[in-house]
């Protein structure tokens, strides 16, 4: 008789945690505004294989190569994928939002934009040609500290008439010397290299005292200092501008030699219809006589160098991170829209 009514209890049992977990129930159980559904399948990493490549083949969209790395964890640079590797690859993947009509509620699903998630966003700097108004200078550290870092007190020399607020933020920055156009002969503008970020803690009559919230490089003595916007790392994608081309500046650190992974800068911005989260490629194109009788080299069939994402965009140049590079990269390399 005990195990019957044993035996009972837990297909009870059984049944009730069937309904309680069901989708339905949870539905209506916490009153969920939004519900995440996914489909897909397993692929194994082969030789040669990058997320672009498996995206613009499975997707038939190349540059929504973040959304496979940010479905799988496992990958923790995107740039490198091994042989063996066995990588998610989703079909389908939306948010199911509940819709009120007048027979009920019925799902529909909503896909959020594709984005690439960079999370250094605040420390990127950019080259303008208009000069950045000074808010301040750092003039003295606390005990006369000359590599100044996260957490150090700075002494602040007001600039431009700018009145500090305790509890404000600063970005902190120093300039390189101005790009120019040897070509054109004319200026191409002045880089802005970010040090870090810093809260104005107390204000004096003739100076205020801040500490470095955030050190991205050394900060120094005579850094100058901008105010401060948080930018958003989530860099939605955007189709690239067709036909534009142009060519890589210079990268931030100045290398002679860079790969993927580098910050740098090209010379196409706004004006040109330049807008964060477009790709473009790198290349390179060698010139040559192919016929004899030529009289003048022509252009040979463009190299590809590698992939680039817009960060970042002014007026005439825009910052741009080297998501992908198949050798290496040079400064003054040309660029292109990625359906050329």
């Amino acid at each position: 008789m005990l195990s019957r009514f044993f035996l009972q209890f837990i297909q009870c049992l059984l049944i009730f945690t069937a309904i309680i977990t069901s989708p339905l129930y949870l539905f209506a159980a916490e009153s969920r505004d939004a519900i995440e559904h996914e489909a897909g399948f397993y692929y194994t990493v082969q030789k040669g294989d990058t997320l672009w490549d498996l995206s613009e083949r499975f997707f038939d969209v190349a540059w929504q190569w973040p959304d496979l790395w940010q479905e799988n964890r496992q990958i923790s640079n995107p740039h490198w994928i091994y042989p063996g590797e066995r990588i998610r690859l989703y079909l389908r993947k939306g948010i199911e939002t509940p819709i009120q009509t007048d027979m009920g509620s019925r799902m529909c699903q909503e896909k959020e934009p594709s984005y690439y998630l960079y999370p250094s966003i605040d420390k990127i700097g950019f080259i303008r040609k208009e000069p950045v108004t000074a808010c301040g200078t750092i003039f003295k550290a606390k005990d006369d500290k000359y590599n100044i870092s996260q957490g150090d007190l700075v002494f602040i020399r007001q600039e431009n008439g700018t009145s500090f607020g305790v509890g404000e933020r600063y970005t902190v920055y120093r300039t390189c010397n101005p790009l120019e156009d040897k070509k054109k002969s004319a200026a191409i503008g002045t880089q802005y290299y970010i040090t870090g970020v810093i809260e104005i803690t107390k204000t004096e009559p003739d100076f205020a005292v801040g500490r470095i919230v955030s050190s991205f490089r050394s900060i120094q003595p005579d850094d100058l200092l901008m105010p401060f916007t948080k930018r958003s790392p989530k860099i939605l994608m955007n189709e690239s501008v067709k036909g534009l081309s142009g060519k890589i500046l210079v990268s931030e650190e100045h290398e002679r030699i860079f790969a993927e992974d580098t910050i740098a800068f090209i010379d196409k911005g706004t004006e040109d219809g330049v807008t964060p989260g477009q790709f473009y490629n790198i290349f390179y194109q060698e010139k040559g006589r192919f016929n004899p009788k030529m009289k003048e080299d022509a252009p040979l069939t463009p190299m590809d160098l590698g992939t680039l994402l817009v960060l970042h965009t002014e007026n005439t140049t825009s910052t741009v991170l080297i998501t992908r590079s198949v050798e290496d990269i040079h400064p003054e390399e040309n660029i292109r829209s990625m359906m050329q």
